[in-house]
């Protein structure tokens, strides 16, 4: 499925035209992740349980983080992730590691690494390690997507501080609501610039539909396995 080809930056009036031409997808969409949502949630219960009881005894504070990010039309929402760094952990170096990424528009080459993510980060618990590699850490998400905040499929919802840097242009991407997973993470994830990623995700977001949200899915887990890790 060729998405990602090179093409120059989309015109406003082409998301809103995509939009347009997907209403009846978009009607469609909101009972789909509402199915997925309830059904994983009753899935993975056992393990969120398990997750749950192991954050509880591997280190002290809360076993559910609430990180405001923005969602659609750039409103705040808290969304939530099990969590998998040290209670009271100060955001400063993530902060100041993602918005040099994002004015520099880095690559991973450039960086002589094959990822974006903040290597070495010390305020990431053992355990946390391990979920966050296997995106464990956002299983928590389904609850978001029941509260109508986000998607299963769409783009990632940025941190306040990355959506202060956005150009209009980049604000593009948050005319729909953010998802779990997405085009970008099956594709991209943490390997390519800022940009590059903004460009996934308004192709995404110009094509959507219900083949490419079942394609995005089942290409979910297999990334998964990989160990990409979340973002």
């Amino acid at each position: 499925m060729d998405l990602l080809e090179a093409r120059p930056r989309p015109h406003p009036d082409d998301l809103a035209a995509a939009r347009g031409r997907a209403v009846g997808y978009l009607s469609l969409k909101r009972g789909f992740d509402a199915v997925v949502a309830s059904s994983l949630l009753l899935l993975f219960g056992p393990l969120m349980a398990v997750i749950a009881m192991g954050i509880k005894l591997h280190s002290p504070g809360p076993t559910l983080y609430r990180q405001k990010r923005i969602g659609k039309d750039g409103q705040p929402f808290d969304m939530f992730k099990f969590r998998s760094m040290r209670d009271g952990s100060s955001s400063a170096p993530h902060r100041e590691h993602v918005q040099r990424l994002m004015r520099e528009n880095t690559r991973p080459q450039d960086l002589g690494s094959t990822t974006l993510k903040l290597r070495g980060d010390p305020r990431i618990t053992g355990l946390g390690r391990i979920l966050r590699a296997l995106s464990l850490d956002e299983l928590p998400q389904f609850l978001n997507v029941l509260r109508g905040e986000m998607s299963v499929v769409g783009p990632r919802p940025p941190l306040p501080y990355e959506y202060e840097l956005y150009t209009d242009w980049a604000k593009q991407r948050q005319c729909v609501l953010p998802g779990i997973t997405g085009l970008w993470q099956v594709t991209g994830r943490n390997q390519v610039s800022f940009e590059e990623m903004v460009r996934i995700d308004l192709a995404y977001i110009r094509r959507m539909n219900a083949l490419l949200d079942l394609w995005i899915i089942v290409r979910t887990p297999l990334e998964m396995l990989r160990g990409k890790g979340g973002g």
